[in-house]
């Protein structure tokens, strides 16, 4: 759901990212709350994995495909105000080197494709967690529910924003029943790997999924007929998220350098619509359109499965230097502010 320049006027595109910008700081500021020092490396990676599993299109319908936007799985696993700034790492990285997604129109994919996304899942997250059995299943049930309600809710804003600084004539409740219809269907896909993700995290290293905190309750010993609080177990000798890490890193080059040759050529749900119904007659030229990284792939490599998977392994690893870089340097400025 990549907005390129063009689509959304100047004015309303500034608007979006004052919004954006807005977002970003709050984010900043929330995150250092969220943030450990176990779990700030992990926020990085998060960040390179969401940038690697969105090269992996998979097809929704006739001529149509789909990929992760990853606001969902973001907040679940590292925190809403953490996740948002995932996500505006992944699109600034994808702006900037792949020339995906307009620069005048980051703001719009940001707001959108970030704060949306997390909002919605995150809030729905949370209240289903609540309702449901405290257990690591409902965590995944959980998750496959906001993740599917999130791309549908991001694609009903996009079409707000086009409403109001759209710039072709095109009457607003076909573009509306285009995109949610068709990102329904994409959310569909987008439950199934935030689930499956956060089943797989979740099965190994509960303690590291923010949105499985205070899953568990406190073990109960009964002394002298009283049921008190057990003393907590002792951590484990390896508490440190490393094999973790190692293991996030290994796949999400794999998936980009290798299982992104395989992913869907047609489309994705904006493109399609766009297409459809001639909202992309004004769509201008990306800035980056010079990128030696431009659409994935490396200029002057022939071979495109080469190519493709240098791209997206430099891409997951400029990703993963950016985001932990940040997210460290955020961890750093609360400790700071904790010893002042």
């Amino acid at each position: 759901m990549h907005v390129p320049d063009g689509f959304i006027n100047a004015p309303v595109s500034a608007a979006a990212g004052v919004v954006a910008a807005g977002a970003v700081a709050v984010g900043l500021r929330g995150a250092r709350r969220e943030l450990d020092e176990r779990t700030a490396p992990l926020a990085g990676l998060v960040a390179a994995f969401i940038f690697a599993v969105q090269m992996l299109n998979f097809p929704v319908a006739a001529g149509t495909s789909g990929h992760l936007l990853g606001g969902a799985l973001a907040a679940i696993l590292v925190g809403p105000w953490t996740g948002v700034l995932c996500i505006a790492v992944v699109l600034l990285m994808q702006g900037i080197l792949f020339a995906d997604g307009g620069l005048t129109a980051l703001g719009v994919n940001i707001t959108v494709m970030g704060v949306v996304t997390v909002v919605v899942a995150y809030a729905l997250f949370r209240g289903l967690v609540l309702v449901l059995p405290r257990t690591r299943r409902s965590v995944t049930v959980a998750s496959f529910a906001a993740a599917l309600v999130s791309v549908p809710a991001a694609a009903a804003v996009f079409t707000l924003v086009y409403a109001i600084g759209g710039t072709t004539d095109v009457p607003v409740s076909k573009v509306l029943t285009a995109m949610v219809g068709v990102h329904v269907l994409i959310g569909v896909g987008e439950a199934v790997i935030t689930m499956l993700t956060v089943g797989a995290v979740v099965a190994v290293r509960p303690d590291l999924v923010y949105g499985a905190r205070g899953l568990t309750a406190p073990l109960k010993l009964r002394v002298d007929g009283e049921l008190v609080d057990a003393a907590p177990a002792a951590p484990a000798a390896d508490g440190s998220p490393k094999k973790l890490w190692i293991g996030g890193v290994v796949t999400a080059l794999v998936l980009a350098g290798f299982v992104s040759f395989y992913a869907s050529a047609s489309p994705d749900g904006l493109e399609k619509v766009a297409a459809d119904q001639g909202i992309d007659k004004n769509v201008e030229e990306h800035a980056a359109a010079d990128s030696p990284l431009a659409d994935y792939g490396v200029k002057g490599i022939e071979a495109p499965r080469l190519s493709g998977g240098l791209a997206g392994a430099i891409g997951v690893g400029a990703t993963l230097a950016v985001g932990t870089g940040a997210f460290w340097v955020v961890r750093r400025r609360k400790t700071a502010a904790l010893e002042a």
